[in-house]
């Protein structure tokens, strides 16, 4: 039996994720308007950058960014 939380669909994990970072710091951020350059968030090319989920001690998830994969598409990878 697969004991994997229920993770949201590839095309809403974004939002779940930034939601739940968010809600986690009170419902806002500030950050400066940079963050949003092409550099920050992604290639050139127009592809975004990778997140990366990873479990931790004491029921904690690491979230960070990552290069992308050498795929097309979103998707959603649980290694274990």
């Amino acid at each position: 039996m697969d004991d994997s939380p229920a993770l949201p669909s590839p095309e809403d994990m974004s939002h779940a994720l930034l939601l739940a970072l968010l809600m986690e710091r009170g419902g806002s951020a500030v950050l400066p308007a940079r963050a949003l350059d092409v550099d920050a968030i992604g290639t050139p090319d127009g592809s975004f950058h990778a997140i990366r989920l990873e479990a931790l001690p004491d029921d904690l998830l690491r979230v960070s960014v990552h290069p992308r994969p050498d795929e097309d598409g979103a998707g959603i990878r649980i290694q274990h």
